[in-house]
């Protein structure tokens, strides 16, 4: 890789990697953020301009790589960029899968899915490395011999890698991604058929191929299907093929003897699971071990569990994955004996530790009883993991406090916390350059590879130049992004209007639902009092919702018929539009995210882990409207509070109104306009044609709802509070100033923050903000080689 071999960096770059195993890397586009990392832009756009080519019409034409569904998937991509801008020598492993996330259309109101095929017209960042094919096994058995246990009987699918190069940010590192492609072997179901079946069976080569075909749609949910198990054991199978190699190799880089033995692994490589999906790493390591290698279980366990870290993104039951015995048996036999041993020996320790405490050793159990029983795939990562990490400070409170609280008790010190962040590169210089002037016109450049440079933007909070110029870059993202919506909505846009975001998938703990309750009694107000001085607002709402996830796909319908009765109500006019943002992507985000003014951070407290979008919006130039949850609690710790709209429960107050019980109804009936809203929806006014569309919607708030009950606060803190008439809002220039304290307030969020926490936390190595010599270089260390080549 770049970077190994420039002597004076920190010795361990030479001797250390990092394998960041993620079943999901939401990349988006690549050109643009290439030629920024790589100084090009000016260049590029001078040679296209020569050949009689627009820049902005080339770029446009590239497909997202959507090889995500929201969060976690693009948290993936912004640590790969990091983790090349520090020096850091790592690898992402993931899978190629031919159909992303799929496209979202808007028909009639409704979302339908349509196949992301967007590898149709070729990836040309992407490099086939045959020469690294393995072979991944499934189904079989398992037979306990003299010479050890062999697993035989075995189905073979090839995995087959594709490269994909990562640039830092102008240090001339440049570090690899690699994705997985499932092939048939040649002789795939051929050496079963006589040659009448030979048709069929060349046809069902498919069946092996499909593992990589589509990446499941969903977020926060886990859906046990055989296809799912396939992918995750195929990425985990097939990296750590490729980790041994490097590891035993001395061909690049390394200055050791030829490694014959994994006895050092831990002292050379750290494993990073992005959640749970990629938690097979864990018992096929082992496998490995005892089986390949014949160390001893003891041994074995020792190299695993300092090798492999843990990194948690939810504490939502139905989104952890518990995988039924009987699939695990059928698939993976031998890797079922391994976890029945590591369930064995973890709960003869907490046995010991904790004599007659039956109770705690069926929580702890990494085996679930119940009709079915089901391996928990999270316990299986704590036991196996010398490091487990929330992703905010809040978020590794409540797993310490509530999902892993046995755990922590037993082993505190694998606990800890590492805030996500966004890459700066792209969420700040790519998609917002006239804001990125603006700034290192008063600070240098030197803050986008070390983001806390912000804070001395506080100098020129009151200083009326640099308010000018933020408020102008705003307005003419504002201006820019209305002709996008004109042009793709055909509704006229007032681009002095606030422009109000909630952008991110559509679940119910998010709350959607009660921005529209929200929308609605503002409609309601203005048309109660059309000639008073009301903030015109266009309110945009966007993202997919999981193609099988019943109520998600109805908020969407209920969004896209209120924004119908309100953008075609003549006393309403232009101060309240509502826009339903078609097919949320990477891409679009990068177009909404630098014109907003508002951003909905509105999750109830203690669901959303952390959020990324929320420090997105915050780092250009968008105030925050949320609860105290995920990183909102940092952000406004590092903005001042005063700096943000914050509102509702606390997780305490959660907590109590948990078990003190909740009655929707009691709100309902005390408050007017609440009453007036949920009246509405359910008697058809935002649906004539079809009067009880919503009555799921309107039952689910009424009497079985787990996550807006922040009714109690709709009118107060979602109406009242912010900005319908706001004192700041009226008053521009403080306005302006709240945005500067925002901007400032963001140097912890950046991406090569975390990333430096990991490495020196959790993977005990040390970044650098050094560049290295460029290849062309005369003074160049002789040894230079390119991320791509191993």
């Amino acid at each position: 890789m770049v970077g190994w071999t420039s002597l004076h960096m920190h010795r361990k770059l030479h001797l250390y990697r990092v394998y960041y195993l993620s079943l999901e890397f939401y990349m988006g586009r690549t050109l643009q953020n290439t030629m920024v990392n790589l100084a090009l832009e000016n260049a590029c756009d001078e040679a296209t301009y020569q050949l009689g080519l627009d820049m902005e019409e080339l770029q446009d034409i590239e497909e997202d790589a959507g090889l995500g569904n929201g969060g976690l998937g693009r948290l993936a991509a912004c640590f790969l960029d990091s983790m090349a801008s520090l020096g850091l020598a790592a690898y992402g492993y993931g899978i190629r899968y031919e159909f992303g996330i799929f496209n979202q259309k808007i028909v009639n109101g409704w979302q339908v899915e349509e196949a992301d095929d967007w590898l149709r017209y070729g990836n040309p960042w992407e490099k086939a490395r045959p020469e690294y094919m393995r072979p991944v096994h499934f189904y079989g058995r398992v037979e306990h011999t003299p010479e050890g246990v062999k697993w035989v009987d075995t189905q073979v699918v090839l995995a087959l890698p594709y490269d994909t190069p990562v640039p830092g940010y102008r240090n001339n590192v440049v570090n690899t991604m690699r994705l997985w492609s499932a092939k048939a072997p040649c002789d795939f179901n051929l050496k079963d058929f006589n040659v009448g079946g030979y048709i069929q069976a060349v046809l069902d080569r498919n069946l092996a191929e499909n593992i990589s075909r589509v990446l499941y749609p969903n977020d926060n949910f886990f859906e046990g299907k055989e296809l799912r198990l396939k992918q995750e054991y195929f990425v985990v199978a097939a990296t750590l093929q490729d980790i041994v190699r490097r590891f035993k190799s001395s061909k690049f880089g390394s200055t050791e003897v030829v490694r014959v033995d994994l006895s050092t692994l831990p002292d050379k490589v750290a494993i990073q699971l992005n959640d749970t999906h990629p938690a097979l790493a864990i018992p096929e390591l082992m496998r490995i071990l005892l089986d390949t290698e014949h160390q001893t279980w003891e041994k074995a366990w020792d190299i695993v569990t300092r090798t492999c870290a843990y990194t948690n993104h939810t504490v939502l039951p139905e989104a952890l994955e518990r995988w039924p015995i009987d699939l695990f048996q059928n698939l993976l036999p031998r890797h079922l004996e391994i976890i029945f041993e590591i369930n064995r020996r973890h709960l003869e320790r907490i046995a010991n530790l904790y004599p007659g405490d039956h109770d705690r050793l069926r929580r702890m159990s990494l085996v679930e009883e119940g009709d079915q029983k089901k391996i928990n795939m999270a316990h299986l990562c704590i036991v196996g993991s010398h490091a487990v990490n929330g992703v905010a400070r809040i978020h590794s409170d409540i797993i310490k406090a509530t999902l892993f609280k046995d755990f922590y008790e037993v082993d505190p010190h694998k606990f800890q916390n590492k805030t996500n962040g966004i890459t700066p590169r792209r969420w700040l210089v790519m998609c917002n350059p006239g804001l990125a002037e603006v700034i290192a016109e008063r600070i240098g450049e030197d803050y986008i590879r070390d983001l806390g440079q912000l804070k001395n933007l506080l100098e020129f909070v009151d200083d009326d130049s640099l308010i000018r110029d933020i408020a102008k870059v705003k307005q003419e993202n504002k201006l820019k992004f209305s002709a996008y919506l004109e042009e793709h909505y055909k509704v006229k846009i007032n681009p002095n209007s606030m422009f109000d975001v909630q952008v991110k998938r559509i679940h119910e703990y998010k709350r959607q639902l009660l921005n529209c309750l929200h929308i609605i009694t503002l409609y309601n107000r203005i048309k109660k009092e059309p000639n008073k001085n009301w903030t015109p607002r266009t309110i945009m709402i966007g993202g997919k919702a999981a193609p099988g996830y019943h109520t998600a796909k109805l908020i969407i319908r209920l969004i896209t018929a209120v924004g119908d009765i309100v953008n075609h109500d003549e006393v309403v006019g232009d101060r309240l539009k509502v826009i339903f943002l078609e097919n949320y992507k990477v891409t679009l985000a990068e177009k909404i995210i630098p014109a907003s003014d508002l951003s909905e951070q509105i999750s109830t407290a203690g669901t959303e882990a952390s959020g990324t979008g929320n420090m997105k919006f915050m780092l250009n130039g968008a105030l925050t409207i949320g609860t105290m949850d995920g990183a909102n609690v940092e952000m406004a710790e590092e903005a001042g509070e005063e700096n943000l709209f914050i509102f509702g429960m606390r997780v305490d107050d959660v907590d109590a109104m948990d078990k003190n019980g909740y009655d929707a109804m009691e709100y309902y009936n005390r408050i007017p306009e609440l009453k007036l809203a949920m009246d509405q929806i359910a008697g058809g006014y935002f649906s004539p044609d079809q009067h009880d569309l919503f009555k799921d919607i309107v039952n689910m708030l009424l009497h079985h709802d787990r996550w807006v009950k922040m009714l109690i606060f709709l009118p107060s803190a979602m109406v009242l509070i912010p900005l319908s008439s706001d004192p700041s809002q009226q008053n521009p220039k403080e306005w302006t100033k709240m945005v500067i304290h925002n901007i400032a307030g963001c140097g912890k969020f950046s991406s090569d923050r975390t990333i430096s926490q990991y490495a020196r936390e959790i993977w005990g190595m040390e970044p650098s903000l050094e560049r290295i010599p460029a290849p062309d270089d005369p003074h160049k260390n002789g040894n230079l080689r390119n991320g791509l080549e191993t």
